[in-house]
């Protein structure tokens, strides 16, 4: 990590305004693997903007992930939504799978909406069920505020995660949806999937699911004081749990199946960030 990558996200910023005719948005979301039509259900877009339109932001390579960026208004809140992320395991430097959080951040958001898919290790857990992240494993090896020291104007790199996933929005989630379970999310770099061995080990330290992106968000995120909500969608049952082999079509073809749910529930969230976000 350089100084850089606040430069450019803070350019990243400028351009979202130019391209979006709008000077700030309140919060991000962060949409994962096949959960691009959840975005029609929080609003129509005032905007839609090709990631490479903006700057600073690799083109995602992954199925399930689409380049693009659009600006909404649910409520009275500017919502910045990502249509796609980028991940590690794709061979981009931390800077980068960080960027949108980064760049939502400059733009003015508040509050930050992590959602991602995600194998299930908690075996109460169903394929299609939204579960909380309640805490993170983040067992890529990796940090966003490694390197230098963050540029002056900026927090210190030794942040605080005692509680990086909100209570105060977790609460909001569950008074949309009383049902959601919560859990803690192990992220691990991938792009292969976890071995029947892994999912024991990391049962056995406490994780609920498993995934490859959504920690370095996290983290980047705490560090620029932005709120953070995290959810994911159990697409598959862990390795060893599931009685067929892993396969990513089927994971983002069941993201696809309830992106519309989960975009409802996101959509009935936002209106309780106002105060946070919107002011």
């Amino acid at each position: 990590m350089t100084d850089d990558a606040y430069a450019a996200a803070r350019a990243s910023a400028a351009k979202l305004a130019e391209l979006s005719g709008q000077d700030q948005h309140d919060v991000a979301v962060v949409l994962g693997s096949g959960w691009a039509p959840a975005a029609d259900a929080l609003g129509a877009p005032a905007a839609e903007i090709p990631l490479d339109r903006i700057g600073g932001f690799p083109v995602p390579t992954v199925a399930g992930h689409v380049p693009a960026a659009r600006s909404l208004l649910a409520g009275s809140l500017r919502v910045l939504v990502y249509l796609g992320r980028a991940h590690l395991y794709e061979g981009h430097p931390v800077s980068a799978v960080v960027h949108g959080v980064r760049t939502a951040a400059a733009a003015g958001c508040r509050v930050i909406l992590l959602t991602n898919a995600a194998g299930g290790i908690n075996e109460s857990y169903h394929v299609g069920q939204p579960v909380l992240l309640a805490d993170h494993l983040n067992l890529t090896g990796r940090s966003p505020l490694a390197g230098p020291e963050p540029p002056a104007g900026y927090g210190s790199r030794f942040v605080d995660l005692s509680q990086v996933y909100s209570a105060r929005l977790r609460a909001l989630a569950r008074q949309a949806d009383p049902d959601l379970a919560e859990g803690v999310y192990a992220a691990l770099p991938g792009p292969h999937y976890e071995t029947p061995a892994e999912i024991r080990m990391l049962r056995t330290a406490g994780a609920d699911m498993v995934g490859m992106s959504t920690a370095l968000e996290a983290i980047a995120a705490r560090h620029l004081g932005l709120e953070v909500l995290g959810i994911s969608l159990i697409t598959n049952p862990a390795a060893g749990i599931s009685p067929a082999a892993l396969n990513h079509a089927e994971v983002v073809a069941a993201g696809q199946a309830s992106a519309v749910r989960v975009g409802t529930l996101l959509g009935q969230i936002l209106p309780g960030l106002a105060t946070t976000a919107g002011g």
